[in-house]
């Protein structure tokens, strides 16, 4: 069975340049372990992004007695 994902769209304006975008993604996969699925610059500057991560199962229940 192959690993489930959930997606994040991101849309960042032409303002952003490429180093503050990067910095923003790396602190995304840093701390919520979110990857880059998908990037899309368009003409007018703007970036549309799309991050992904696994969906972790959810822990089993305490069975301690």
């Amino acid at each position: 069975m192959p690993p489930e994902y959930e997606y994040a769209p991101l849309r960042l304006p032409a303002n952003v340049d490429r180093v503050t975008a990067q910095a923003q993604l790396a602190i995304q996969a840093e701390f919520a372990g979110w990857e880059l699925a998908r990037v899309r610059l368009y003409r007018d500057g703007t970036r549309q992004i799309v991050l992904r991560r696994k969906i972790m199962p959810e822990p089993l229940p305490n069975l301690s007695y």
